[in-house]
């Protein structure tokens, strides 16, 4: 019998005790025999570490001095990795026993596969597709993310419509895998994104290289998340900055010259809109982040090397706009959008 290749489990944790207590047993109880189970905590100021050592004390434990957030956190952990897959789990991820086993064998049979999620189903509603995955992340033409189950802030009940393996955009952050020769080649995390859409830069970057970006279904797992974003606030920043800077990064010139001035009205649009309803934070949030990305500019951002391709010849791409299909067609469901 040939050996399984190896697979490193890594949790990001920062200040994450209640998680860890409540999940990392199902995370213990996978089927998988060659796993290693790391927590890699983010310079946590509560009792993590300790929790993990006197009741987990099979889990690793990498400790770093600051906390560089879920991008620059995972790049610090995984220099210090050696494995054939990395596992990138969230805390407050609930797996089941044989979770791991049917994304291997599908990476293993198909070499042209970089990263892979399963399906993410709600912890508390689990008859819900997750908000920070679904069955597999999506783009549309303007830059806009979304799921097969997840549209905006509508997720679809479960019921075995999206079963397919099938090619994405960008897999779930929340519980992703991904050769880690090739996490390495892409260059790793943006670490100045922090968190929010690195995730989905980094797909990029490997689909640039000509490499797959797969959903596996038949892999299921449980996410707490925070459901729909709260409006304003950090969260927002980070989420539209990041988010142009990913296209600035990523998309070729003449792509650069249409999308990214109509994001930057359509942005204006959302954060008028919020204001006008008396969201004072998404407003000032929008703002913010467009005069960051502005200043970046100015500054002058390092882009990557790898050769681009228009946004439409990769997979998991919507060659329409979400927002006017939500927003003006009333469509609501992935389905209703995306005919495949």
């Amino acid at each position: 019998m040939l050996s399984q290749p190896s697979v490193a489990i890594v949790i990001l944790n920062y200040n994450g005790r209640d998680h860890l207590n409540n999940f990392l047993p199902s995370v213990l109880k996978s089927t998988y025999q060659n796993k290693r189970i790391i927590v890699a905590d983010n310079a946590s100021t509560d009792d993590s570490l300790e929790v993990v050592a006197n009741f987990f004390p099979e889990v690793e434990i990498l400790k770093h001095s600051k906390n560089e957030g879920f991008a620059g956190g995972y790049n610090w952990a995984l220099k210090l990795v050696e494995s054939d897959y990395y596992v990138l789990l969230n805390s407050d991820v609930k797996v089941t026993e044989g979770w791991i086993e049917p994304i291997i064998d599908q990476m293993e049979s198909d070499r042209s596969i970089a990263a892979c999620q399963p399906k993410l189903l709600s912890y508390y509603q689990p008859n819900l597709l997750e908000y920070a995955g679904a069955a597999g992340g999506w783009i549309d033409i303007l830059g806009y993310p979304f799921s097969r189950g997840r549209v905006f802030d509508v997720l679809e009940i479960d019921s075995h419509q999206y079963q397919d393996t099938q090619p994405i955009f960008w897999a779930s952050g929340a519980a992703m895998f991904v050769r880690s020769h090739l996490f390495k080649a892409a260059g790793g995390f943006d670490a100045s994104f922090f968190a929010h859409q690195e995730e989905i830069d980094l797909c990029w970057r490997m689909q640039l290289l000509g490499y797959k970006i797969v959903v596996c279904p038949a892999s299921v797992v449980y996410h707490v998340g925070a459901g729909t974003l709260p409006r304003g606030g950090r969260k927002v920043y980070l989420n539209f900055r990041n988010n142009l800077l990913m296209l600035s990064k990523n998309l070729i010139v003449r792509e650069k010259l249409i999308i990214i001035p109509f994001r930057f009205i359509l942005d204006a649009i959302s954060a008028w809109k919020g204001l006008l309803h008396g969201d004072r934070d998404f407003f000032l949030a929008i703002s913010k982040a467009h005069f960051a990305v502005l200043g970046i500019w100015l500054r002058g951002y390092k882009t990557h090397s790898f050769p681009k391709k228009p946004l439409k010849s990769l997979s998991g791409v919507f060659c329409g706009s979400v927002v006017f299909q939500y927003f003006i067609r009333n469509k609501k469901y992935f389905s209703q959008i995306v005919n495949k």
